[in-house]
């Protein structure tokens, strides 16, 4: 059986005609047939009409010296349905600004993927693996919407 122990009602919200389970991973097909993940549906950001993926902002900033770990989430706005928001975990002993975490995203993203709000935190809410628990970032949410 296919499906999600213990919990009937999750395993029917997945399964598809012909046994098919949609698990909800996005994926990228390259030109040699193999496909890469890249992310989760449910954790893709809507941003007027534009598809943000969590994971590809996450690895930009994670690339920025002062950065130890990073994990991207929505905010609601009123013009744009939802924005991107970076939490940001820094090195011990490195500093950096907000402005200076967009101005480097703003050398590898397109100009809707770039986080409109950052916030500094000392740590963000992971699974015994590593793995980001995006349906916890409200728990160290401090409301700012700015850079």
């Amino acid at each position: 059986m296919m499906g999600y122990y213990g919990n009937d009602q999750a395993t029917s919200d997945v399964m598809a005609p012909g046994n098919w389970m949609h698990t909800g991973d996005i994926a990228t097909l390259d030109e040699d047939g193999y496909f890469t993940i890249v992310d989760r549906k449910k954790d893709m950001i809507l941003t007027a009409g534009y598809n943000i993926y969590p994971a590809e902002l996450e690895r930009v900033i994670c690339g920025h010296p002062s950065v130890a770990l990073a994990a991207v989430g929505r905010i609601p706005d009123e013009a744009r349905g939802e924005l991107a928001k970076a939490y940001v975990v820094l090195k011990p002993g490195a500093s950096a600004s907000g402005q200076e975490i967009v101005d480097f995203c703003r050398g590898s993203l397109a100009a809707y993927k770039v986080p409109r709000a950052v916030q500094f935190v000392d740590s963000v809410p992971q699974t015994s693996s590593g793995k980001i628990m995006r349906r916890l970032l409200n728990e160290v949410d401090d409301g700012s919407r700015a850079v």
